[in-house]
């Protein structure tokens, strides 16, 4: 029973996002055509595979911390027959990067700032 109500959840994320994207689509046409568009080019099958894409696309909500989009491209990677081994992979990297970022930053602009304010105070 829980499972089935996260699913309506999830489901129910998913239609709150297309319901708002229709309002916002009345009220700003042109530029949601173009938005629209835009994303459909860029997952159109190329180089990368729909696959590879919606891989893509779920590793960077995550990072965001996209909500709607990490509920959107989870979908849409088993839509695109990814298995949850490829998902988690594919989370796992951006895991990777977020801490990279932060470390990153640390062994270099904190670092500095300690360095330079700690001299300050002797």
């Amino acid at each position: 029973m829980e499972q089935q109500e996260q699913m309506n959840t999830l489901e129910m994320a998913i239609q709150d996002y297309k319901e708002g994207l229709g309002n916002f689509t009345k009220k700003m046409p042109t530029l949601a055509k173009k938005y629209n568009e835009f994303t459909e080019e860029c997952f159109k099958e190329g180089q990368l595979s729909q696959k590879e894409k919606q891989l893509i696309a779920l590793a960077v909500s995550v990072y965001a911390q996209d909500e709607y989009c990490m509920i959107y491209h989870t979908k849409g990677c088993l839509d695109q027959q990814c298995t949850e081994g490829e998902i988690l992979e594919a989370i796992g990297v951006a895991a990777a990067f977020g801490g990279g970022a932060v470390m990153s930053q640390v062994v270099t602009l904190v670092q500095e700032a300690l360095d330079e304010f700690g001299q300050q105070k002797h």
